[in-house]
């Protein structure tokens, strides 16, 4: 069809209106109502249905019926619906010239061929008709207009939202991997002469930190390059709560011991609130590795009813080891935890050590009990 649903519902609510109105006015001045007026209003609707793919076209057509309307049944002063229809279309999709001019033949052929000469009040009330018909016109395109910027104002911030969350993703993967792939080679050279089999365990460990780090690197490199093609599933899931006694062991091999202590009934987790939990608690380790020193480590993750809570902490040297202008992963952690509602408490501990304590809410659809 050359038109929308929308166009024909309003042809039809257009041509409604003015036959009642024409109708009733026809009543009470003659006793009776003209035929040929209903027909000239039903066929002065029919280019409606064209009024967005040419408007001036419309219009014009619009204007003539009018006339034709005017000249062949007398009629008081009127501004059909119609009318008001066809002038609104224009001034939405045409220039400040092309409306005046439209506005001004508007405003004129509800005066043309009437029974008697237009006093002032018809005149007014023609004139004012056009008006409200354009005021009302210029706020629709003030308000489509301000929707519009909206609308690119938040897809600019869901990109930067975005580009933040993948800078976090490479950061979590690189602090993470390569302190673990140092520890690993360091340790492995360590014991090659002495001690060969466990030289061979920190290779292997060495080896797969290091293809875990290619693999979750290239997949947030082919979203940056990804354009405006569609973008692939990865070819692993996101990693979860489920992964935390991996993490855990891997930090042990570090030559980190590390407790897992999991209190509360354990039950499914949605995939961002898990990757959450897991960005945490990893980066808190990769911390402790770096700046403990010979120290002992705690994960503890509580399931609430209405919540969840994970508490990483050590008892070594912790924050005073850290050099000047770190905490960049603090903050990565506080923006995770923001984005879900939660609240992070990150700092020193009196007797010594550090501890980072997240506790991020959930709804009853995402796993509170209920």
């Amino acid at each position: 069809m050359p038109w929308t649903r929308n166009d024909a519902l309003v042809t039809v609510g257009a041509a409604v209106v003015d036959l009642l109105s024409f109708s009733f006015g026809s009543q009470v001045e003659r006793g009776y109502v003209p035929p040929a007026g209903c027909v000239l209003l039903l066929v002065a609707a029919l280019p409606l249905l064209a009024r967005r793919r040419a408007p001036l076209a419309t219009l014009a057509a619009v204007l003539v019926f009018d006339l034709a309307l005017n000249l062949s049944v007398p009629v008081g002063q009127h501004f059909t619906a119609t009318t008001v229809v066809a002038l609104y279309t224009v001034a939405r999709s045409r220039g400040a010239a092309v409306v005046a001019g439209a506005a001004f033949v508007c405003a004129v052929m509800p005066l043309v061929g009437q029974p008697s000469r237009p006093g002032t009040t018809d005149v007014v009330g023609s004139v004012a008709n056009v008006l409200l018909v354009l005021v009302t016109a210029a706020a629709m395109n003030r308000w489509h207009r301000e929707n519009e910027a909206n609308r690119r104002l938040l897809a600019d911030r869901a990109v930067a939202a975005e580009r933040r969350r993948i800078a976090r993703e490479l950061h979590d993967i690189v602090a993470h991997h390569i302190t673990t792939m140092q520890l690993m080679a360091g340790g492995a050279r360590a014991n090659l002469a002495a001690d060969p089999e466990v030289a061979r365990e920190a290779l292997v460990t060495l080896e797969g930190s290091g293809r875990m780090a290619l693999r979750e690197m290239r997949q947030l490199l082919d979203v940056l390059r990804a354009g405006d093609e569609p973008e692939e599933a990865p070819t692993a899931p996101q990693p979860g709560v489920g992964d935390l006694a991996g993490i855990v062991g891997e930090t042990c091999r570090a030559g980190l011991p590390v407790e897992l202590d999991v209190r509360g009934e354990e039950r499914p987790l949605p995939p961002s609130v898990g990757l959450t939990v897991f960005r945490i608690v990893q980066e808190a380790l990769t911390n402790a590795r770096k700046y403990a020193g010979q120290a002992r480590a705690r994960v503890r993750l509580t399931y609430g009813p209405h919540g969840l809570a994970v508490e990483v902490s050590d008892d070594g040297a912790g924050a005073a080891a850290a050099p000047a202008g770190s905490g960049y992963g603090l903050v990565g952690m506080r923006e995770r935890v923001a984005l879900h509602g939660g609240t992070l408490e990150a700092g020193p501990l009196e007797g010594g050590g550090f501890r980072v304590a997240a506790r991020l809410p959930l709804k009853a659809e995402e796993g509170a009990l209920r």
